[in-house]
């Protein structure tokens, strides 16, 4: 995981300080539900937290998060290789709505 984090871009490397990387075996069932995964659908990355472009002046900042599951990473990507990419790829895609950038922008973007 160290060297998918040291490849990650500018301006996305900065904002990894103000996110906790954390990594759980799988989605759990309710964090499937709220993003809307079909059964059997894959999720490799989860952003929780409050994006940077709604923070407020008198707002406590809450921890923001990113988990990475590691069943689904391993399972769909046996090469190191591969799943050092994808890792980083999903980082920056997490990292990406940490910093107020949504879904469909990052799809404009070729990020998505």
């Amino acid at each position: 995981m160290d060297r998918a984090l040291a490849g990650i871009p500018a301006p996305f490397r900065g904002a990894l300080g103000e996110v906790a990387i954390v990594i759980e075996d799988e989605p759990s069932d309710e964090q499937l539900d709220e993003n809307d995964i079909e059964p059997g659908g894959t999720l490799y990355g989860l952003y929780e937290g409050v994006p940077r472009t709604e923070w407020g002046a008198d707002w406590a900042i809450v921890p923001n998060r990113i988990s990475l599951f590691r069943f689904p990473l391993e399972d769909d990507f046996p090469d190191p290789v591969e799943l050092e990419a994808e890792v980083r790829r999903t980082v920056v895609h997490e990292l990406a709505h940490h910093l107020g950038i949504d879904d469909h922008r990052l799809d404009e973007l070729g990020a998505g």
